[in-house]
């Protein structure tokens, strides 16, 4: 079972599955309010998540959703809090509404090219036959920035786009120098085949840069990173992006002129970030 985890006495977040794509899940806690990080992806997972803080003493009093894809938002049901979202995100959920999650209806949206196949996995493992999924809508909408005053605690959210989703937004603590990211680091994974773009990836880059935290929560990492970790991760978005545009695709040139430059062969992560940003050239 995961098991909440507790980085300061205003900061806990649930880890990450897998195998049925629950992402992590965040609870800001603040001296006149608590904040929730994404909604999870079924009820149980929602429960699990409130249970655990319940055990701690702790109530929500809002949540914030990091972007519209199903593991973050399916829980919103049984979160009964005023929801927080960018207007691109309600009009996503809201497309979602009508859509039917039963087998059948999964595996032809897979067919179509609509729905992803691990997705579609996901929730058949998550939800088994019992799909009683009821999407629903935030109750709370912004455009680009808004912030809200936990009591001690500021909780900026900004939406920043990026190639895994357009409408993905970051959630900063600036007391706690902890950044939420949700997926907004991810490739597309609906395309035909999962990439980046050079353009999203150096406009994200240049965004998230900005911030000054020391915490990272990737939504399915199996922990946060550190400061090293997480700009580790950003050069390497960008070295292979800018060399991508260099080469002009040329995946064969762009890995020898990195392996040049790190001197050394390249490992998973950089051949793979690299393929994704051909795959988008």
């Amino acid at each position: 079972m995961q098991k909440l985890t507790r980085i300061s006495d205003r900061l806990y977040y649930l880890p990450p599955v897998q195998e049925t794509d629950r992402p992590i899940l965040g609870a800001v806690i603040g001296a006149e309010k608590t904040i929730l990080i994404d909604a999870g992806n079924s009820s149980q997972h929602a429960n699990l998540f409130l249970q655990q803080l319940k055990e701690i003493g702790v109530q929500p009093d809002l949540l914030a959703l990091t972007h519209w894809h199903w593991d973050h938002v399916f829980g919103l049901r049984e979160i009964p809090v005023p929801s927080i979202s960018c207007k691109e995100t309600y009009g996503k959920i809201k497309e979602m509404q009508p859509l039917s999650w039963e087998d059948e209806h999964l595996d032809r949206r897979v067919e179509e090219g609509t729905e992803i196949p691990f997705c579609a996995d996901a929730i058949k493992l998550e939800f088994g036959n019992k799909r009683d999924i009821q999407v629903q809508l935030p109750t709370i909408v912004f455009e680009n920035r808004m912030t809200v005053h936990l009591g001690g605690l500021t909780c900026e959210i900004e939406h920043v786009g990026g190639d895994h989703s357009s409408d993905s937004c970051v959630i900063f603590i600036p007391e706690e120098k902890a950044l939420f990211v949700g997926d907004c680091l991810y490739a597309n994974l609906y395309a035909e085949k999962w990439n980046y773009t050079v353009e999203k990836t150096l406009k994200l880059i240049q965004q998230l840069e900005k911030y000054d935290a020391e915490i990272f929560f990737l939504s399915h990492h199996p922990a946060p990173l550190n400061k090293e970790a997480f700009h580790s991760l950003l050069q390497l978005l960008k070295n292979a992006a800018l060399l991508t545009e260099k080469h002009e695709g040329d995946e064969n040139a762009i890995q020898r002129e990195m392996a040049a430059n790190l001197q050394r062969d390249l490992n998973e992560e950089e051949l793979e970030t690299i393929g994704f940003l051909v795959n988008g050239w």
